[in-house]
């Protein structure tokens, strides 16, 4: 059997997302009978929740219509898996038969280039909305001096404040454990980058709006919208900012996506033209 033969059994949902039968991997993996390829579900299960993901994002109970004769059919319950989720089921099944062997091969290094893809799409987030912070926080600067503000520090950590739960620049710095040289800003993942855009940008706007002036006021402005970002996180269930992971510096992700380019030039032979 071709290792391709997984990516024939493959589906496509209607928002664009694969997706395997659990009834027809069953079969590609030899299972004679389903009851016990459940038992390797139940396994991976109980794996995908130790790794801390959602089960139902991966495992979703659903019911299919097979024939049982004359062209009659009939509703069974199966699941659809992701590949992730069949990645699991193959690393919880009978490693002794061959075909087991050829699927945690193939589902293990298509696992890993999904990886990869979302990391690099990660990249591209995080490089955009970054350019995106340094044009909008030059526009608040100004909108600041406007106001009155002298002290930028100063005004800057009271927005910092609000959104990290009173946290100043350098609690952040630290809980982040960053060296001295390098910036908050360029080791944040896209989801804070995106908070702290919004808290950039609110508070450019309520400045301008309610006319404030005075460094005070402008303090306490910036210090107000990131609170209200925060407690929007919260609302939302979402993570705090402080606890979001630290990727590395904004620069190596630029030097990925220019390195993807280039291997994509050369795969397509742009090089050489």
């Amino acid at each position: 059997m071709k290792d391709n033969t997984f990516e024939t059994i493959k589906k496509i949902d209607d928002n664009g997302r694969e997706y395997w039968s659990s009834r027809e991997l069953a079969k590609v993996l030899e299972y004679s009978d389903y009851r016990n390829f459940l038992k390797a579900i139940d396994k991976a299960k109980v794996a995908c929740e130790n790794s801390s993901e959602v089960i139902h994002n991966h495992f979703v109970d659903a019911n299919e219509m097979v024939q049982i004769g004359s062209g009659a059919e009939k509703p069974v319950e199966t699941m659809y898996l992701s590949r992730y989720a069949c990645y699991l089921i193959v690393q919880n099944s009978d490693p002794t038969k061959v075909v087991i062997a050829r699927g945690q091969t193939y589902f293990a290094i298509q696992t890993r280039r999904q990886e990869k893809a979302d990391n690099l799409i990660e990249d591209h987030n995080r490089v955009f909305l970054r350019e995106e912070m340094k044009k909008h926080n030059t526009s608040l600067m100004q909108t600041a001096s406007q106001a009155g503000v002298e002290s930028f520090a100063i005004f800057q950590n009271a927005g910092y404040k609000g959104l990290y739960g009173g946290r100043t620049m350098q609690d952040i710095h630290t809980k982040k454990r960053l060296k001295k040289s390098q910036k908050i800003l360029d080791h944040m993942n896209s989801e804070e980058l995106a908070a702290n855009l919004f808290r950039a940008t609110q508070t450019d706007a309520k400045i301008k709006r309610e006319n404030v002036k005075g460094q005070g006021n402008a303090n306490f402005a910036h210090y107000v919208v990131g609170q209200k970002v925060r407690n929007t996180i919260v609302n939302l269930g979402g993570t705090m900012p402080e606890e979001l992971p630290t990727p590395d510096a904004i620069g190596k992700a630029q030097t990925r996506i220019k390195k993807s380019k280039n291997i994509k030039k050369i795969e397509s032979g742009e090089d050489r033209k």
